[in-house]
């Protein structure tokens, strides 16, 4: 395929799709857009001009120092509904800046196809901070796409929870700064199941067949089964995620699993369509204020956490300023007030204290605070190359019919 052709078609996929709302593409649905279609596939013997060829080795130390500079023209990509903007303003009025906050990232691959070219020909995106989440943050920082963090200019970096402080792509958080995650564990009814849920395995019941939605995310759906299968996910290789597949897809042939969704699971959920689901803590939230009879559980065995991340791409214009940024939004009191708005899990220490004060109910609710037993069970996603990203794909695409 000639790079002209690579072009058109990526435009085509990445710009022409149905619009999808942020959460479903928070649960990493738009990482299905790239690997589960055929373009997936001819991309993969194909190179594109100008993309990076090298690698960048996270756990190498780094010494950056950002003096202090002017913070004026600063801009912020985020996902929509993702941030309470009246801290924003208090940001603005305390530095005299404006920040242009844009909510841009409806999908991290979307997003990653309007700035890939300037990435890759060493351009500023225009951007001084971007916020995306574990597989795509790992992409940027393995192709040497982020500008490393000065420390010295985010102090409150200390109060970083600590099940936070490393990853598996970024060990020292040298380029990425968790903004908030939402853990994928099963969302179920109790009244229809007729017992309580507490293993992945549940989801494999045969009382409960036909009852049942998967997400059609392998790194959701794939990975959480790894866990039932005693396999820490956050550390598995590609045959692994191969023989988790293959459970789902056996189960998925002897009628266990009713469908394969993206977010839509919420309505089969509410409806009592289906009895229990792989689901996002966040969605969970927002379900259980209309129906009080659906519950979550992080399995016994364990969850997958995703992460969203503040990250500054290479060439930033204001690396200075997205640090300060970055420092406020790390103070408790501002971090609870973002809390309070996105109900996902803030990774930032001493936020329940202050909630507890303000809004007990919600500084009680585990599935925006993690109790300490179930944080040390959520996991990372693994860490793939982008061959076995697209082997993975595939795989669970023949499962699914993608």
């Amino acid at each position: 395929m000639s790079d002209p052709d690579v072009e058109r078609a990526l435009e085509r996929l990445l710009f022409e799709g149905d619009g999808m709302s942020r959460r479903r593409f928070l649960g990493r649905g738009g990482a299905a857009a790239l690997g589960l279609t055929a373009l997936g596939s001819a991309l993969a013997g194909c190179s594109i001009q100008g993309e990076a060829a090298h690698g960048v080795n996270a756990s190498k130390p780094v010494t950056i120092r950002h003096p202090k500079a002017s913070m004026a023209g600063m801009v912020w990509a985020n996902w929509p509904l993702y941030i309470d903007e009246k801290s924003l303003k208090t940001f603005d009025k305390l530095h005299g800046v404006k920040v242009k906050y844009v909510e841009e990232i409806n999908d991290n691959f979307e997003f990653f196809g309007k700035v890939r070219q300037q990435l890759a020909q060493g351009r500023d995106i225009g951007r001084d901070i971007v916020t995306l989440t574990d597989y795509m943050a790992a992409r940027w920082v393995r192709d040497g796409y982020c500008e490393p963090l000065d420390k010295s200019n985010i102090p409150n970096i200390k109060n970083l929870a600590s099940n936070l402080k490393s990853i598996n792509y970024d060990p020292t958080r040298t380029y990425t700064l968790p903004w908030q995650s939402g853990g994928t564990g099963i969302g179920y009814n109790p009244k229809k199941t007729g017992r309580k849920l507490e293993s992945v395995n549940d989801l494999f019941d045969p009382a409960f067949k036909g009852r049942i939605t998967m997400l059609s995310e392998p790194y959701d759906s794939a990975c959480l089964t790894l866990l039932g299968m005693g396999v820490d996910a956050s550390k598995a290789k590609i045959d692994d995620i191969l023989k988790a597949i293959e459970k789902i897809k056996q189960a998925k042939d002897a009628g266990q699993i009713r469908r394969f969704t993206g977010n839509d699971y919420t309505t089969d959920l509410a409806k009592g369509n289906v009895w229990a689901a792989v689901a996002y803590s966040g969605d969970l939230v927002q379900l259980q204020a209309d129906n009080p009879e659906l519950e979550f559980i992080y399995p016994k065995e364990g969850s997958m956490l995703f992460t969203d991340n503040m990250m500054m791409p290479k060439h930033v214009a204001h690396p200075y300023g997205a640090e300060v940024l970055m420092n406020y939004y790390y103070e408790p009191e501002v971090a609870a007030k973002v809390a309070a708005y996105v109900n996902y899990i803030t990774p930032v220490t001493g936020v329940q204290e202050i909630l507890q004060k303000t809004d007990p109910k919600l500084a009680n609710n585990p599935l925006i605070f993690p109790p300490d037993d179930v944080r040390k069970r959520l996991y990372a996603y693994p860490a793939l190359t982008p061959a076995e990203e697209r082997q993975m794909q595939s795989a669970m695409a023949d499962v699914t019919g993608a």
